[in-house]
């Protein structure tokens, strides 16, 4: 089945924090993650996507993170406890049309995705990243390497 990348949507990934890949890991822990960026497709047919981390830890002082409503998690089927969308560290990976990356599992039985965020979340999410990347704090892991 193919899954195309687009950014709001919500995909189970094994995404590896920065802290993580340092201590040399490979691979992280699966959860949430939201697409917040897709480049334009390649000639080849491949996409540069970041994914952001979804998880129940609020931001740390030096970390950044917006709220996921109550509402928002519910219809992504997300469990009840708080959960936030980490906006101060993507992981980075190259797309192929017409398959699913590495590190990309089902989100539930035969479904491959959690369904997408608000459009205005998801904007919240975006400004957050860019600001961090114009400011050269963005923390970012590139699963490719």
């Amino acid at each position: 089945m193919a899954l195309e990348p687009k950014p709001g949507l919500v995909v189970r990934y094994d995404f590896l924090w920065k802290e993580e890949k340092q201590a040399g890991l490979d691979s992280g822990k699966d959860r949430p993650c939201a697409i917040v960026i897709t480049s334009a497709e390649r000639p080849d047919g491949t996409k540069d996507v970041l994914l952001c981390a979804i998880t129940h830890s609020p931001p740390g002082r030096s970390e950044a993170g917006i709220k996921v409503p109550a509402a928002v998690a519910k219809h992504l089927g997300l469990d009840y406890e708080q959960s936030w969308i980490k906006t101060d560290q993507v992981n980075r990976l190259t797309w192929e049309k017409g398959r699913i990356p590495y590190g990309i599992s089902q989100a539930r039985k035969g479904e491959w995705s959690f369904g997408m965020i608000p459009r205005g979340l998801g904007q919240q999410v975006f400004d957050q990243v860019r600001e961090k990347a114009r400011n050269r704090t963005l923390l970012t892991v590139s699963r490719d390497e």
